[in-house]
């Protein structure tokens, strides 16, 4: 929220040149402060409604999207298997595909996985509060 530093900050040093009196003063920082945090919270809030939306979701393809992202983990793990079986047959072969999986996936731009990262760890993150709020079940 560089915004609200760049405002509050110059408020606070008008409210000690304005207010004389040291207790009115800290009053006033301390309601524009009050204000900083609701701000803040709205401003969490509004980014965060997209998520609750999707975890409210009755769409088949949106509740399932957890399940099916540690599917997938779970396929590339389980890859391991037969993959110490190529090795063991053919150590060039699992080599080529090793490099293979290795330059795919490095191919994906770094932006696309902290996207997915930053969604997904949101997701979790507002299951949980939810969850403790006691409004998902």
């Amino acid at each position: 929220m560089p915004l609200l530093d760049s405002i509050i900050d110059p408020i606070a040093k008008i409210i000690d040149k304005v207010i004389p009196d040291p207790e009115a003063r800290d009053r006033a920082k301390l309601e524009l402060l009050k204000q900083e945090n609701s701000q803040d919270l709205e401003m969490l809030q509004a980014s965060l409604s997209a998520i609750i939306a999707e975890a409210n979701s009755t769409d088949p393809w949106t509740s399932r999207a957890r399940p099916s992202f540690l599917y997938v983990m779970y396929v590339m793990l389980l890859w391991s298997l037969p993959m110490g079986l190529i090795g063991a047959l053919s150590p060039a072969t699992a080599h080529a595909i090793a490099e293979s999986m290795t330059a795919y996936l490095n191919g994906i731009p770094e932006p696309l996985y902290a996207l997915f990262g930053t969604g997904y760890l949101g997701y979790s993150a507002m299951r949980q509060w939810g969850k403790t709020k006691g409004s998902d079940r």
